[in-house]
């Protein structure tokens, strides 16, 4: 098995390093397949809210995490797509206008990528970084809501697009983590549309769906409607902090809380009867009883604060209460009992479990939706393997390649 037909997502979080490895082979009918070979997470150091506090500790936990993959899979891992997050990024919505300068009018694909990096220019706060530009629609001339314009006549063509961008530093020092351990970055990608791409289909896109990614430190939010991205947003709050919560309501130590949470949290203290108790030497701790339901009252308050905050994200988009296909939820903190209700409850939206796509696999964690955003970072990258030019590729001429390297190939379908 080369090398070559192996692809990498590294999910870098607060609180585990996941990867997964998939396999490129030949499907029954001599197209592409993805196989999923390699599933492995440990736990992560250096990494706050996203955010890298201690390079050595990352580096060494990214190493390990390396060491495992490559251990269950017996290949050396060369390179691979990065998932990042924290709250420092953010996003917005930018048009760029050109001028077509062809005599007969039409519209090539360097015009596209031209209007695109007009786009891409927008004032940026100082000291950050474009991720990503995604181009989301184009006017030519007066006609709007054109999808694809390669081809059309006009004099003027103009394209909005979403723009994801982070802190330079924080890149750089993702970037310089990977490097270390010996890894070649494919891309850097925002975890929050990785995981997106792991659990949503198009029908949901088209309608209009947030994602809700509840990590350890972090919650992230990506919006979609008619197949483009409206919002995006990284909350300072996750399921650490209900852990959190325990421990001082209880006051118990932190590793106490843990295993409360992880063991009888839930979001829905009506399940609990009165009676209803816990002894805290049961989970380590010293011998004292409190009832789950004031437990889980505990857990609700923390819950509901996290979907209220998820509430005024799409309040400043106005599409509160407003999403056909509703939130779905990924993160090791979706795991959570009782989180569906609650989320319907604060949101007054559907609220689902995120469902990973489906892969011939013998690794069972892959359908964990803890691992949705490195599964979703092979996915990008399995969507982007050879198509050089093809349905999914902004074919990119070499002069002006490297002027617009931010531009993520395979989040629209540009070219037919």
């Amino acid at each position: 098995m080369p090398s070559q037909n192996i692809i990498t997502g590294l999910d870098i979080g607060s609180s585990h390093i996941r990867m997964v490895v998939g396999q490129v082979s030949k499907g029954p009918t001599d197209s592409a397949q993805l196989n999923i070979i390699g599933v492995v997470e440990v736990p992560s150091a250096g990494i706050n809210k996203g955010s890298v506090v201690a390079i050595e500790d990352a580096v060494s936990c990214v190493s390990s995490c390396l060491e495992k993959a490559e251990r269950m899979i017996g290949l050396p891992i060369m390179k691979a797509y990065v998932g990042l997050g924290g709250t420092h990024i953010s996003s917005q919505e930018s048009n760029g206008v050109i001028a077509i300068t062809k005599t007969t009018g039409e519209i090539q694909d360097s015009d596209v990528l031209r209007v695109i990096e007009s786009a891409r220019s927008v004032s940026a706060p100082v000291n950050y970084e474009v991720l990503h530009v995604i181009p989301k629609t184009f006017s030519v001339d007066n006609q709007t809501g054109v999808k694809d314009p390669v081809g059309m006549s006009g004099i003027r063509l103009e394209a909005t697009t979403q723009i994801i961008r982070g802190l330079a530093s924080q890149i750089s020092n993702i970037e310089r983590i990977v490097h270390r351990c010996g890894l070649d970055i494919n891309d850097l990608i925002f975890s929050g549309l990785s995981s997106a791409e792991a659990v949503l289909n198009n029908k949901q896109k088209e309608m209009g769906v947030a994602v809700v990614d509840i990590g350890a430190s972090t919650t992230k939010v990506v919006v979609f409607e008619e197949g483009d991205i409206l919002h995006v947003a990284v909350l300072p709050l996750g399921a650490d902090h209900i852990t959190g919560d325990i421990a001082i309501c209880l006051q118990t130590s932190l590793e106490v809380a843990e295993r409360l949470k992880l063991d009888i949290g839930s979001a829905s203290p009506e399940s609990f009867e009165k009676d209803d108790s816990v002894n805290l030497r049961d989970f380590g701790g010293e011998d004292q009883t409190f009832s789950k339901k004031y437990i889980a009252q505990v857990v609700e308050a923390r819950i509901e604060d996290i979907f209220k905050r998820v509430d005024k994200e799409l309040q400043k988009i106005n599409r509160s209460g407003l999403l056909p296909a509703g939130l779905v939820l990924v993160g090791g903190g979706a795991k959570l009992k009782g989180i569906v209700e609650a989320g319907k409850k604060n949101t007054m939206l559907p609220v689902s479990l995120g469902v990973n796509k489906r892969f011939n696999s013998a690794v069972d964690k892959v359908n964990d939706v803890s691992f949705s955003s490195a599964l979703g970072l092979i996915l990008l990258g399995f969507s982007n393997l050879g198509k050089d030019g093809g349905k999914n590729t902004i074919k990119m001429p070499e002069s002006i390649g490297k002027a617009v390297d931010g531009i993520k190939k395979w989040f629209k379908n540009l070219i037919s």
